[in-house]
């Protein structure tokens, strides 16, 4: 196992929180749902997202229908050191129907103590490790019981198997209900210059306030940015990013990661592609640096009208 890059850079999720690698890798294609990849696949690419300073690996109990989580912790049991040199997350509450899940009639969500505590369980088992860095609600709950999770989190703290707690997909609200009770390290949350609701519904806000850093899922919009058949408004968009990256003589992806970067809550993008060019794209897109003018010139073409 080579050492970590020196492309590396750290980022503390809040003043007590954990330090990540700036770029995550989302693994919810690694498996069924995407790539399936096999084991020495996977252990391939964790190596080269390593060799770029990528040493988070985000995760969901679902992913592969409940199956990804289980074939990369094989890559992990078979490099011997390798979970010393990574932090692993991982996601629960959402319960997925599936011939793998036989008691769950409906979707659903759970953030009962007694599923947290068992997902949990079946993480550290799948994924090969004795403790998760960091584990996320991955939806609200309406039937949610914020005491019922700080006392499920803090069992789990207690005997050291999930050193911290943060949320996925919570309104600004949802998340300051769990806060009060027990210190949240992040809300991952969908945003990019395609999806400004965070901007605009006192997410990033809160953020700053709190000086907890948000992960962004589909930081590049993903198939609304890339798909074949693009609104008005994306069209819009993306002409005026080809013209930005043309500016900063770079590609399209790398100036809506720059975009994120840029924005002062310390967004950390959690890129799902599988691709290495793309992996090595968004690394190197933290060194790109976006005028005021250019960050809001995309604002501009994403909204459809100047600011006020």
């Amino acid at each position: 196992m080579d050492s970590i890059s020196s492309q590396s850079e750290r980022i503390r999720l809040s003043p007590d929180g954990p330090e990540f690698s700036r770029i995550v890798a989302g693994t919810m294609k690694w498996g069924i749902w995407g790539k399936g990849f096999s084991t020495d696949q996977m252990n391939s690419l964790m190596q080269n997202c390593i060799s770029k300073g990528i040493t988070t690996f985000d995760h969901a109990d679902i992913y592969g229908d409940y199956t990804t989580a289980e074939a990369f912790g094989k890559t992990i049991a078979q490099s011997p050191g390798l979970r010393k040199m990574v932090q692993l997350f991982s996601k629960c509450g959402i319960k997925m129907k599936t011939p793998n899940r036989p008691d769950h009639k409906i979707k659903s969500y759970d953030t009962s103590a007694a599923h947290i505590l068992q997902s949990v369980e079946n993480s550290l088992k799948n994924l090969r490790t004795d403790y998760l860095d960091l584990l996320l609600i991955h939806r609200p709950s309406p039937l949610m019981d914020a005491d019922e999770i700080a006392k499920a989190f803090d069992q789990l703290k207690q005997a050291g198997k999930v050193l911290h707690l943060g949320v996925s997909n919570f309104s600004p609200a949802q998340f300051a209900l769990l806060h009060d009770r027990i210190p949240l390290v992040t809300n991952q949350i969908r945003i990019s210059a395609a999806h400004l609701s965070p901007f605009l519904d006192g997410s990033l806000d809160q953020a700053q306030r709190l000086r907890v850093a948000p992960m962004a899922w589909s930081p590049v919009g993903g198939m609304r940015m890339f798909g074949n058949e693009p609104s008005a408004r994306i069209k819009r968009l993306r002409a005026k990013v080809q013209e930005i990256a043309k500016e900063l003589d770079c590609q399209e992806e790398q100036v809506l990661i720059a975009w994120l970067l840029k924005h002062p809550s310390r967004i950390i993008p959690v890129m799902g592609t599988t691709r290495e060019d793309r992996l090595q794209a968004a690394v190197d897109a933290r060194k790109l640096i976006l005028s005021r003018q250019q960050w809001f010139e995309i604002w501009e073409a994403s909204l459809g009208e100047e600011v006020p």
